[in-house]
């Protein structure tokens, strides 16, 4: 099929110069993607079963059932910086248990106890952003321990020293460095949501897809759980799963004038997958490898992108499930909005799609 562009490939095209320091980042939390997801979902059902237009007094007569999915769905964040520090070791090329113990020296409950420069120090300051910080920084130290001791005193003198030297520069910088970007990740996504409505929503949905392609997309990934740790949810994550939900109408506008009985049959084996978030087989299959209609789905996913943002969406989960899927995850109140803002962004994208058009490839 000589319009299908491999996967490989294309990312190898359109790679960005940073793209594979991001990647790295996003290694971080890719192996946390499964405990996201199980999060995101069990607290979507426990949101379905407080509603009593839905499902009546369950919540009423079942308190500690709720209470039980409360925990495991909200079990993941309490975790969450050690399962961090653990990865970033693993990433960065150290212990990957001195990793664990940095993260849980900057969220230790002791550390409010203790004054520094006339303040008292805030457990969990920066969150994930301090505890990347933190554990590169120990990984780096680990190393040149590694060189400079010999191997008999190796073993038992580079944990200790890595241990002390890192903690002592994290309590007194770089945790609250952490804290500052943090605080500015949070509000500042915050902000230019709340008060860029349509235009922030339609430039961020618009331009997902080609930051996916140059792999720059991956440096958001901290930025998702940023969110979710300050504020409980993530306004962000709705907005960029549109720009997928742009490319199901672009590839059925495809679908429907195209005379390419083989596109026609990648189309509709990838259009199941689609609706359930994954986008890859359509954009390396069809959108992509046509030209317009990679347009027209980013087109799509704007339009869809700015309702989203108007609406102030929000998913309780930072990241993981996309498309249909993600309604389950969505706060009370705004499923529907999300629901509209998908039929609206397949519509726009099919429009977009159907009017710049493409040139049909030969069997």
């Amino acid at each position: 099929m000589l319009w299908r562009v491999p996967k490989s490939e294309a990312k190898a095209k359109y790679k960005a110069p940073m793209s594979d320091a991001l990647r790295k980042l996003a290694n971080v939390f890719i192996p946390l993607i499964p405990a996201f997801i199980a999060s995101g979902l069990i607290t979507g059902i426990i949101n379905i079963l407080k509603r009593p237009d839905i499902v009546g007094d369950v919540a009423v007569h079942y308190p500690n059932l709720l209470g039980l999915m409360g925990i495991f769905g909200s079990a993941v964040f309490a975790i969450m910086n050690i399962l961090v520090g653990v990865n970033t070791a693993k990433v960065f090329g150290g212990s990957q248990a001195l990793g664990g113990v940095m993260a849980g020296i900057l969220s230790s409950p002791q550390l409010a106890q203790i004054t520094l420069f006339g303040e008292a120090l805030q457990p969990g300051r920066g969150g994930v952003i301090a505890v990347l910080l933190v554990v590169a920084l120990m990984c780096w130290i680990e190393r040149q321990f590694r060189k400079l001791l010999p191997g008999s005193l190796e073993l038992i003198l580079n944990p200790l020293l890595t241990t002390v030297i890192t903690g002592a520069v994290a309590i007194v910088a770089l945790q609250p460095l952490g804290g500052w970007i943090s605080d500015a990740i949070a509000h500042g996504a915050s902000w230019a949501i709340d008060r860029g409505g349509f235009l922030v929503g339609a430039v961020l949905a618009g331009t997902f897809l080609p930051l996916v392609l140059t792999g720059l997309h991956q440096g958001l990934v901290p930025i998702h759980v940023e969110l979710v740790q300050a504020h409980g949810y993530n306004a962000l994550f709705p907005i960029l799963a549109m720009a997928g939900v742009g490319q199901i109408g672009a590839a059925i506008a495809v679908l429907m004038k195209t005379r390419n009985v083989r596109l026609k049959k990648v189309i509709k084996g990838a259009l199941p997958v689609g609706l359930l978030g994954i986008g890859e087989p359509l954009i390396f299959g069809v959108t992509l490898p046509l030209g317009k209609p990679f347009i027209g789905a980013c087109l799509g996913g704007a339009v869809g992108g700015a309702l989203i943002s108007y609406w102030k969406v929000a998913t309780v989960i930072t990241f993981g499930i996309s498309g249909l899927p993600l309604a389950l995850t969505i706060v009370a109140g705004k499923v529907l909005f999300y629901l509209l803002g998908y039929l609206i962004a397949v519509i726009a994208g099919f429009i977009f799609t159907w009017l710049l058009g493409f040139n049909d490839p030969e069997e």
